[in-house]
């Protein structure tokens, strides 16, 4: 997501759009209005619309492959082997998808 965009915007911006997404889907009326109405912020209808544009191409970006996975660090050395499931397991606990 553009940095510029994405520094606009403050946490709790953030989770009311997401929970603005959810309420009001893609057939409401005035979709854009009503979740700029439940971020808040003054932030607009053109706002809203563009951030959510921006967050579906960081998804095609991610989803493509184009994005690439976070190097966690592993153990070395002779546990290595053993504890190489451990690694993959918590890798994938922080894996969001």
């Amino acid at each position: 997501m553009a940095q510029q965009a994405r520094a606009q915007w403050t946490p709790k911006q953030n989770k009311l759009f997401e929970q603005a997404l959810a309420v009001y889907d893609k057939e409401t009326p005035d979709r854009w209005h009503n979740i700029a109405r439940a971020v808040g912020g003054g932030k607009s209808a053109e706002e809203v619309k563009r951030y959510y544009e921006l967050l579906v191409e960081d998804i095609n970006h991610i989803e493509s492959g184009k994005v690439p996975f976070p190097a966690y660090r592993c153990p070395t050395g002779a546990a290595a082997a053993h504890a190489s499931l451990g690694c993959q397991t918590e890798r994938l606990k922080h894996l969001k998808i």
